[in-house]
């Protein structure tokens, strides 16, 4: 693609979008985990687009909150194929879930007030999730197996979920679920996870004399975001994990359940990029910092997480510079030792890998306007979602 003819027609900052990328990793997940139902997480990236390029892939969705269900079901993806996430959903998102294919339950509470809400003569298709007690993830803020953290039920606790739901007889329990972080590039936290879980399905079946069809082993499987680090290998994973299962199973004599994967960043990650131009070069202190015109409202994850990333500005070379963002914090910082001294003003900023948690996590900090979407295909690029607009910005801002 032009990145530079984007610029020109679309502006800066933009995110841009290989929508032929997105569908062929779609694909490729589906050709390597042939026996898994394979869910998409919207948290990642999520736009009527994305959501309907999804669809047509043949893939499920793990949305987790009111909106990105309503955005679902705005381009008339299917109910069925519906995952819906969430620690702490509101009775109005709960009562909008009803009728999706599976309700992730992550706290005892929540199993009555959703039974509540499933109108009579319906059944609603449920998961535990379980906290399985393996700590695997790129940051300690997206690590999400342990007990030490919001998510999920402790095992501990999971006879007296089960018990709860069987009891209601508008929930039909379908599985269990487990995420254990996000960004983790070896499979073995995986085959761990999925011994444990495989244990619960046990519990359950010899206490309960149930038996569960799924299991949900969430996502977080990882991508390089530099030349030198590596990703999750696929097709390890899609042979290793199913091989854990079975092996695990037959030493129980549980059944074997439906896996259920949820990769979100693994899918768009790398099909994104996000330019920017050179506003102003400024030295001092010894260092070259090289500020362009978006920063943390657009990409918030170097702040949040020290997330790094490949930066260049094509063109340019020359001693190592520090490529800042325009907001009015000093950790506003995108990427530092970018080879690229003789930087200039207009020049072009190409940052890569940025399609997963970067337009979902975007914000109007500074009252910024956030970037517009831009989705390419066969080296045609169209606008998928418009920048916003400081009108956009005060029409929510009611009061005086």
């Amino acid at each position: 693609m032009d990145l530079a003819d984007i610029a020109r027609r679309f502006g800066t900052p933009a995110y841009v979008v290989d929508e032929d990328a997105v569908r062929a990793r779609c694909r490729g997940y589906l050709a390597a985990l042939p026996s898994m139902t394979v869910a998409y997480a919207g948290k990642a990236f999520l736009t009527q687009a994305m959501a309907s390029w999804v669809a047509e892939e043949g893939l499920s969705l793990d949305v987790c909150s009111g909106g990105e269900l309503t955005l679902a079901r705005s381009v008339g993806f299917p109910a069925s194929r519906i995952i819906f996430h969430g620690n702490a959903k509101t009775p109005a998102e709960l009562r909008e879930a009803v009728g999706v294919g599976r309700v992730v339950i992550d706290n005892i509470a929540e199993i009555h007030r959703l039974a509540a809400l499933v109108p009579l003569g319906l059944r609603q298709d449920v998961y535990l999730r379980v906290t399985p007690g393996v700590e695997a993830g790129g940051h300690a803020a997206i690590r999400t197996g342990s007990e030490r953290q919001k998510f999920g039920i402790p095992p501990a606790e999971l006879p007296d979920a089960v018990a709860r739901v069987l009891s209601q007889p508008e929930l039909r329990l379908a599985g269990l679920h487990c995420h254990i972080g996000s960004q983790i590039t070896s499979v073995a936290p995986f085959e761990t996870a999925a011994r444990i879980m495989v244990d619960q399905l046990a519990m359950v079946q010899e206490r309960f004399a149930t038996t569960l069809p799924e299991l949900d082993l969430g996502g977080g499987h990882g991508v390089a975001y530099l030349d030198d680090e590596h990703g999750l290998d696929l097709g390890h994973f899609g042979a290793a994990v199913p091989k854990t299962v079975a092996e695990r199973c037959r030493e129980l004599r549980v059944p074997e359940p439906r896996l259920v994967v949820e990769p979100g960043r693994a899918i768009v990650a790398a099909a994104g990029v996000t330019l920017y131009r050179v506003i102003s070069v400024k030295r001092q202190g010894g260092r070259t910092f090289v500020a362009v015109d978006g920063g943390m409202s657009d990409n918030p994850r170097p702040a949040l997480y020290g997330a790094r990333y490949s930066i260049s500005v094509p063109g340019r070379s020359g001693g190592p510079v520090t490529i800042v963002g325009r907001h009015c914090e000093a950790g506003d910082v995108l990427a530092e030792d970018v080879p690229a001294g003789d930087a200039r003003p207009g020049d072009l900023v190409v940052v890569r890998v940025t399609g997963a948690y970067h337009h979902a996590m975007g914000s109007s900090y500074n009252l910024t306007c956030r970037p517009p979407v831009v989705a390419v295909r066969g080296g045609a690029a169209r606008l998928i979602v418009r920048r916003e607009e400081p009108a956009d910005l005060m029409r929510r801002d009611v009061g005086r």
